[in-house]
């Protein structure tokens, strides 16, 4: 589980000129990767007196989230995730598979759509804020114990055990949504895994708290954000994400992060033409 060097996720609509934060991500031993996706620990120093939104367009999965003042576990968003950070401080950050929200509550995800409980109610989970918080804030920002920290969360979550056949496909589902840019509509989704309609959305409601069209979208904005820092024209952007013209595409984008497309790429032009300004106010944080 050796750490990864700080990128930009794909889901973060993070400003590139933000000098406010350094994220460590984390990948989980194998025998776990169904259960558990990745980990981030972000650790940031924002100016006295300022306050940094971070906004992140969540994947369809369930996190674990321990700070300082808090220890959540958090269910997927399905609007755009807003956090604000001040002063100096860290989290450690579980990002779970599709497959293990519901496996954790032990009830539908559902119930937990858009909202959170705190992590002491997570049966499997109870007692780790407490563990997780005492090794990291003596050191923060050290591999080493970002390394101890993950294998307390892992030796918890091996309780889960072996993935089940529905567990399989719940990620499968979300594996090949994410994978595939043909991949459309809900009815080429069933047909691929050979499922009826209305037996998708049940599945889907209960174990990711999201419908099948929820599902393509995020990804297609996900797609989006991507095209958008690599620079790719708005109008060929919009044509392989299969939006039915420029328009409908800049409508969805701006409807679901605040920003037009041209905003959004713009500032990626301004990092390139001048890197190393000043931070300014849409540092990341907390979701990973």
């Amino acid at each position: 589980m050796a750490p990864q060097p700080d990128h930009i996720e794909r889901a973060h609509l993070r400003d590139p000129a933000d000098r406010t934060h350094a994220i460590a991500r984390r990948q989980p031993s194998d025998p776990l990767r169904g259960w558990i996706r990745r980990y981030w620990i972000p650790v940031w120093d924002v100016p006295e007196g300022q306050a940094a939104e971070q906004k992140v367009l969540q994947y369809p999965v369930c996190l674990a989230v321990t700070t300082p003042a808090y220890s959540r576990f958090v269910g997927p968003n399905p609007g755009l995730s807003r956090t604000v950070l001040e002063g100096r401080s860290w989290a450690f950050g579980t990002m779970f598979a599709p497959a293990a929200g519901a496996a954790l509550l032990g009830r539908s995800v559902r119930e937990l759509t858009g909202t959170w409980c705190d992590l002491e109610a997570v049966a499997t989970l109870a007692g780790l804020s407490a563990e997780v918080h005492a090794l990291m804030v003596v050191a923060p920002q050290d591999p080493d114990v970002h390394a101890r920290c993950c294998a307390l969360v892992e030796r918890r979550v091996s309780e889960l055990g072996v993935l089940d056949e529905e567990d399989l496909l719940v990620n499968a589902l979300v594996e090949e949504i994410e994978a595939d840019l043909e991949l459309l509509t809900v009815t080429q989704l069933c047909e691929r895994f050979d499922i009826g309609e209305r037996a998708l959305q049940r599945l889907t409601a209960r174990r990711l708290g999201l419908s099948p069209a929820w599902l393509i979208r995020r990804r297609r904005l996900h797609e989006a954000a991507g095209g958008l820092r690599g620079r790719e024209s708005l109008a060929d952007l919009a044509a392989r994400l299969g939006y039915a013209d420029q328009a409908h595409f800049a409508r969805d984008f701006r409807t679901s992060t605040g920003l037009t497309p041209r905003e959004f790429a713009q500032r990626w032009r301004d990092e390139a033409d001048g890197p190393g300004r000043a931070a300014v106010s849409t540092p990341t944080g907390p979701r990973g």
